[in-house]
């Protein structure tokens, strides 16, 4: 048992950690209904970090993270001001650059050396190999995103619910869309180095999904998010230690188990409501 704990350790604290923020922005990508938006820039980074490659940076230099937040930054300023209230919603622009961006870094992945099996690391990702120091540094980033998230919270959360009236305040939202997408946009670079693609989808989506479906409250939210991320994480470790799954699809396909449970849950739930109530009637 403690030499299971000793190789999680590490990973498992990472997983903490992109729960922790991942949980939040989450719940704001769905409100805002641009769910694909961080599929999108998860492979926008994706794509700079193939770049990054085919210039001799191999993932996890600070090269290869410069080519990804470069590219990032440029997908966040696009989203922030893409904003249309007009017949083509923003949903659709997002979705096809999320195309776009993976058929690129597929032609430029087929031009470098490795470059299908650096594409593949990209989509699942190095979890279990995850290091303290890179732990530690995300940690930092993630802290300080975190905290400029939480002193302009009311503003990033009127922007989200009620964009109108935000804007009846005089609030451009197109400056407040893009610090939004930018903050985002660290987060994925750096998640998309440990999690790869996939993971990070899944843990701003799937944990969100729930929360949102469970309450109405920003604080009760964040905390139901991060308790389903957290549970989904130790038991795809578990699984990916005992039988020796990839770790980053394993912490998927949990995630992906508790959000089958959790809507059959509701659907019995209802069933029973109205079977209740039907009988209440007759």
């Amino acid at each position: 048992m403690g030499d299971i704990l000793a190789f999680l350790a590490a990973p498992f604290l990472a997983c903490v950690i992109l729960v922790g923020i991942h949980g939040y922005l989450g719940l704001h990508v769905l409100r805002r209904e641009v769910i694909f938006v961080d599929l999108a820039l998860a492979q926008i980074a994706a794509f700079g970090a193939v770049v990054a490659f085919l210039f001799g940076h191999r993932l996890g230099t600070p090269g290869a993270f410069a080519f990804s937040l470069g590219a990032t930054v440029v997908g966040a300023a696009v989203f922030s001001w893409t904003r249309t209230h007009g017949r083509v919603p923003q949903e659709a622009l997002i979705g096809i650059t999320y195309v776009i961006a993976s058929a690129a870094t597929i032609l430029v992945a087929d031009q470098a050396p490795e470059g299908a099996e650096h594409f593949q690391e990209l989509l699942a990702g190095s979890l279990i190999w995850v290091t303290w120091p890179v732990v530690i540094k995300d940690l930092v980033v993630y802290s300080a995103v975190g905290l400029f998230h939480y002193l302009f919270r009311h503003r990033f959360i009127l922007i989200t619910e009620d964009p109108r009236e935000a804007e009846r305040r005089g609030w451009s939202l197109h400056w407040w869309d893009f610090l939004f997408y930018l903050s985002f946009g660290l987060v994925i670079t750096l998640s998309v180095e440990i999690g790869g693609v996939l993971m990070v989808f899944t843990y701003l989506v799937a944990p969100a999904i729930i929360a949102l479906a469970s309450s109405a409250s920003w604080g009760r939210r964040i905390a139901i998010a991060w308790g389903v991320g957290l549970t989904g994480s130790a038991i795809g470790l578990i699984a990916s230690y005992r039988w020796d799954f990839p770790t980053g699809p394993a912490v998927v396909c949990a995630l992906g188990a508790i959000l089958l449970l959790f809507a059959l849950w509701r659907k019995l739930g209802r069933a029973g409501d109205r079977g209740a109530a039907r009988a209440g009637g007759s």
